[in-house]
């Protein structure tokens, strides 16, 4: 009887999200191929992000560590460091899942946009500070989902990222 009470309450279980804010990464060229499975993409210092309760710039060290999973999903790995308007440090660190087709992997490889309905790319980034204007970051969980992607010359991934409540 207990466990169908339990079941019968996660059905109520709704996951409501708030908007944290958008975050754009720039890449600094190539990845680092370590062999076939794991590539160190880097990032460059002048990545921004804004929202409605913050907004910096995204400084070194910062870069992605992908696996490549032997049926094509691509694991992220990331740290990201974002120093704020009114120089607080804030430390990101996120896992999360991509799925792409080889199509529109190679039309990113030759430079073009990619947006959501191109692929499925979702993390789960954490925050760690010691800024007391952002300790409220330590205390959230977020999701976040790419809103464009650009490889090439100029490339960069930008996030929207959601506080879950």
């Amino acid at each position: 009887m207990q466990e169908e009470q339990i079941l019968e309450s996660a059905r109520d279980t709704n996951i409501e999200t708030d908007y944290l804010m958008s975050m754009h990464v720039p890449g600094a060229g190539a990845p680092h191929l370590i062999d076939s499975s794991l590539r160190i993409h880097r990032s460059s210092s002048d990545g921004r992000v804004h929202g409605p309760k913050i907004s910096g710039t995204i400084v070194q060290p910062t870069a992605d560590w992908l696996r490549i999973c032997p049926d094509g999903t691509m694991r992220v790995d990331a740290r990201v460091t974002i120093v704020t308007n009114d120089e607080a440090a804030i430390f990101v660190s996120y896992n999360g899942i991509i799925r792409i087709s080889r199509g529109n992997f190679e039309r990113m490889s030759q430079g073009e946009t990619l947006t959501p309905k191109d692929m499925y790319f979702v993390i789960a980034p954490t925050f760690q500070t010691a800024h007391e204007n952002y300790l409220w970051l330590n205390q959230i969980q977020a999701v976040g989902k790419v809103s464009a992607i650009k490889g090439g010359k100029g490339g960069y991934v930008a996030y929207d990222l959601y506080a879950i409540r």
